[in-house]
Formats: C-alpha cells, sequence, structure tokens
C-alpha cells in the first residue's frame, strides 16, 4: 500500500531546505550568501482507517486504507460500525 490517501491523493512531496550565511551589508558585510542546500520531504498526516467502499457493481465492502486528516474530517470518510447488531438493524429498516 503506497503512502498516500486514498481519498485526495495526497502524498509525500519534495523540497529543498535552503541556509544563509554572512553579514549584513549594514555592517560591513556583503549581505547574505548561501552555504547549503539540502533536500527534505514534506508528509502529509496520514491514517490507517476502516472505510466503507463501494464498488462499481454498487457491493459496500469494509478496507483499511491511508486517509488524510483533512479528508477525514471533511466527511470523505464513511467509516462502517463497530458492532455487528447495528447491521442487522440497517438491513431490517
Amino acid at each position: 500500500m503506497p503512502y498516500e490517501c486514498h481519498f485526495t491523493g495526497k502524498k509525500t512531496t519534495f523540497g529543498r531546505k535552503i541556509a544563509h550565511g554572512g553579514q549584513k551589508v549594514k555592517k560591513g558585510g556583503f549581505g547574505l550568501k548561501t552555504t547549503g542546500i539540502s533536500s527534505r520531504k514534506f508528509k502529509p498526516n496520514l491514517q490507517k482507517v476502516n472505510v466503507l467502499l463501494t464498488d462499481a457493481n454498487g457491493k459496500t465492502s469494509v478496507k483499511r486504507v491511508y486517509a488524510s486528516t483533512s479528508a477525514i474530517r471533511s466527511g470523505l470518510v464513511i467509516k462502517p460500525l463497530k458492532r455487528k447488531y447495528g447491521y442487522t438493524r440497517q438491513q431490517k429498516a
């Protein structure tokens, strides 16, 4: 399972950290210069959650997937019921 949100598609992105050094021109220096560039990662806040998924045929199944916290808070994630008697009550209705 890739480290990617199932609903929003958020995944790890890459960037750079730039370090600057040098004295201000005002204080007699030549200004800031780049002294180092190193790569870094930006990781999304992903949680493993049980989710009710519907396939193309309209069949629902419970799967464990990665979901971003923004997807969970916005209501994109539909969680299954915790107890079995809840399912039978839904089927009767």
